[in-house]
């Protein structure tokens, strides 16, 4: 097994002669691509967390709860069944109006059993549509952590793999002038011993 020394900070820019420009360029590359990797992965995460941020407050401020009625019954959902669960739902038809007057109908989750003409709260949009619940404060600041990383990671890794691909050419290179080098001089090594 080959001895190593200890680790050498910067080795790739210290003067050597030694040194080939191979390694100064590879020197550079792996700089770039780190910084690049870096950067690129902050900054697309940033951007994105900001902007689900603010598409999820826009949806907290714009959507708002409003009662609407169950035009059809509910069908039963413990009908055959042994055990019934307290909180059944089931698929209703509702129908609500908007603040322009304008009606609208829709298919909710309800209670099993509701009957007709009985008040459920829905969420609806700007424009009178349905939409779900909007996410809480404390839950859209986790998805849009969450979310932000992903993008992070995924935009980091891009520059990552084209710089891994570079260095592999480069390394693939080096070892065609090594082996060009060794086919010269290997020969000429054998006679001196």
């Amino acid at each position: 097994m080959a001895f190593r020394g200890p680790k050498v900070w910067l080795w790739r820019w210290r003067r050597n002669p030694l040194k080939r420009r191979a390694d100064v360029v590879e020197g550079w590359v792996v700089l770039g691509v780190g910084l690049l990797t870096v950067l690129a992965g902050v900054l697309a995460g940033l951007m994105v967390a900001r902007s689900v941020t603010q598409g999820l407050a826009r949806e907290r401020a714009d959507w708002r709860p409003t009662v609407a009625h169950v035009v059809a019954a509910v069908p039963d959902a413990h009908a055959g069944r042994r055990h019934i669960s307290h909180d059944a739902r089931g698929w209703a038809e509702v129908r609500w109006t908007v603040a322009d007057g304008s009606v609208h109908t829709g298919r909710v989750r309800v209670a099993a059993g509701d009957r007709v003409g009985t008040g459920v709260t829905v969420w609806t949009d700007s424009h009178g549509h349905l939409v779900g619940s909007p996410v809480p404060p404390g839950q859209a600041a986790f998805r849009a952590d969450l979310v932000g990383t992903l993008a992070g990671l995924g935009a980091a890794l891009v520059p990552f793999a084209a710089g891994f691909l570079l260095r592999a050419r480069l390394e693939r290179r080096r070892m065609t002038a090594w082996d060009t080098e060794w086919a010269r001089l290997g020969p000429q090594w054998g006679r001196m011993v």
